[in-house]
This record gives structure tokens, C-alpha cells and sequence, in this order.
């Protein structure tokens, strides 16, 4: 079976989740897959591995799991970005628009360098709110956004087409249409 259709089988739909009317994409049946967790890490790695990429980001809270993992594989800085008040250090922030509310989230405002390229990485593209406001605070910190790298992504909701101004390198391991 492709990895592509193992990840898609693995996903878990969580109806009315966090509100009414969305349709839940829930990885964590995933993790709980340690072989399918290492295929994931395997096939990121000889991806990116020629890649020019200096720095990898990941988004609050499940982009942290793969994405600090790929990091590690890949011998890159890992960058987390959380939501506002979450980090100890003087941090740059930025509002935006979800699916279902806004939020805000912030990165320290010494963990990119400038004219860095980085991988963002977050477990699901959705609307791609999250991963333009993590490509924003990428250029209010003078670097550049090489590619974006999901697990799970939903086609319908045309977030590739939000984030793709910032790069057009966009990979998603399974698409749900």
C-alpha cells in the first residue's frame, strides 16, 4: 500500500470538532504506529534532504511532533510556533483567521536569522490560515518560506492556493478531496 493511502487510513474523523459542523482530521492514530511513523520520517528525509533548507518550523502543537523529528533527522534548527503567552522569550507575533475563529501566534524573536529558508511543517492544511500566519512571522524575521510540509491535507477547504504566494512547494502526504 502507498504511503499516501496509509496515512489516509489512519486518520481518524472526529465529528463536531471543536464545533459544531467541522469534521475533525485527528493524526493521532498515527503516532500510535511507530512503523508507519518511521515510513513518514524516512520518505520526509530523502525528500528534504538535498533541499536548501535552514531551519525547520512547526506549529502549535501537533506540528511539533514530526516537525521537531524531522529536524533531528535532517541535523536543522527546530523553530516552534505557539499560540500568544505560550513562550518564555521577547517574540513576534500575528493575527489570523481560522475556519471556525482567529487566533494569534508568535515565534521568539531570535529564532530565524535573516535570509534563512525554512520548512513549515504542521500536521493538517486546512484553510491555510495557520501556515500564512507562520509564513508571515517567517518574513517579519527577514527569512524566506522554502516549502511547507503536512501529513493531511483538504483539498476542499483551498488552503494550498492561501499559502502558495509564499512558496509553491507544498507537500501533503494524503488529500482529502
Amino acid at each position: 500500500m502507498e504511503l499516501s493511502e496509509k496515512v489516509r487510513k489512519a486518520v481518524r474523523n472526529v465529528p463536531n470538532f471543536p464545533k459544531e459542523g467541522i469534521q475533525f482530521k485527528d493524526i493521532t492514530p498515527i503516532l500510535s504506529e511507530p512503523k508507519l511513523v518511521t515510513e513518514i520520517l524516512d520518505y520526509w528525509e530523502n525528500f528534504y534532504r538535498s533541499e536548501p533548507i535552514d531551519a525547520i518550523i512547526g506549529i502549535e502543537s501537533r506540528g511539533f511532533m514530526l516537525g521537531a523529528a524531522l529536524a533531528e533527522r535532517l541535523q536543522k534548527p527546530f523553530i516552534p510556533i505557539r499560540k500568544v503567552g505560550k513562550l518564555p522569550y521577547k517574540t513576534v507575533t500575528f493575527k489570523y483567521d481560522l475556519e471556525y475563529g482567529s487566533s494569534e501566534v508568535e515565534m521568539h524573536k531570535d529564532a530565524l536569522k535573516p535570509n534563512w529558508k525554512v520548512l513549515i511543517h504542521d500536521d493538517l492544511l486546512a484553510t491555510g490560515g495557520t501556515a500564512m500566519a507562520a509564513a508571515e512571522l517567517t518574513k517579519k524575521m527577514n527569512a524566506q518560506v522554502h516549502g511547507y510540509c503536512f501529513l493531511v491535507e483538504l483539498a476542499f477547504l483551498e488552503g494550498r492556493e492561501r499559502i502558495e504566494s509564499y512558496s509553491k512547494n507544498v507537500d501533503s502526504l494524503s488529500i482529502f478531496y
